[in-house]
């Protein structure tokens, strides 16, 4: 298929001079991506946050500590483009609502998503982290709440391992879900390690 980006040196380029939303931004863009073809991992998650937005670093928060406990790695092994590839939905801080940052807007997977993800032919596990992220890449596939759909986790194996958000406002939810750090977390590890 011909592509209007044939390099993935030139589709971040545009990707980063991106202002399809700018209007709508009450940061400004910024787009905050991590891509290199050669990763073997992709994390998606939402959106950034407004201090991954002030730093340009992905998951450069709280939610970014719990994130690589779980998949035990450290930052070095986090922030290693070669291995780890992270686009979220949206790639630019969205504002705030009423129960904390708004939803990732659309354009982003509209524009870029494919682009991107043609460009990393050896994903081999893709971390989909939160709803938007299942929603768009499980499709119908997903269950009815995203609580159903991480326990569902087997069913999406060895392709896709969906997760809540790492947030620390979800720490009521670990709470009640014992069984997500038993039975999830180690087999998680597992595969990033083998990775």
């Amino acid at each position: 298929t011909k592509t209007p980006y044939p390099t993935l040196e030139g589709l971040l380029v545009a990707v980063r001079k991106c202002r399809a939303c700018e209007q709508h931004l009450p940061l400004g863009p910024r787009p905050v991506l991590q891509v290199c073809e050669t990763a073997r991992v992709l994390i998606v998650g939402q959106a950034p946050g407004v201090r991954v937005h002030a730093s340009g670093t992905p998951w450069a928060d709280p939610s970014g500590e719990r994130l690589r406990m779980w998949m035990g790695l450290n930052k070095v092994a986090f922030y290693d483009a070669s291995q780890i590839a992270i686009i979220p939905m949206g790639y630019c801080y969205p504002g705030r609502g009423h129960g904390g940052d708004l939803a990732p807007r659309r354009e982003c997977a509209t524009l870029w998503l494919d682009h991107l993800l043609a460009k990393l032919p050896q994903i081999e596990l893709t971390l989909l982290i939160g709803l938007h992220a299942q929603r768009h890449f499980l499709g119908n596939r997903r269950k009815r709440s995203l609580t159903e759909t991480v326990k569902a986790w087997r069913e999406f194996a060895p392709d896709y391992l969906p997760l809540p958000h790492p947030t620390p406002r979800n720490t009521p939810w670990f709470q009640r879900n014992p069984w997500f750090e038993q039975e999830l977390l180690p087999v998680l590890r597992e595969r990033i390690s083998a990775l």
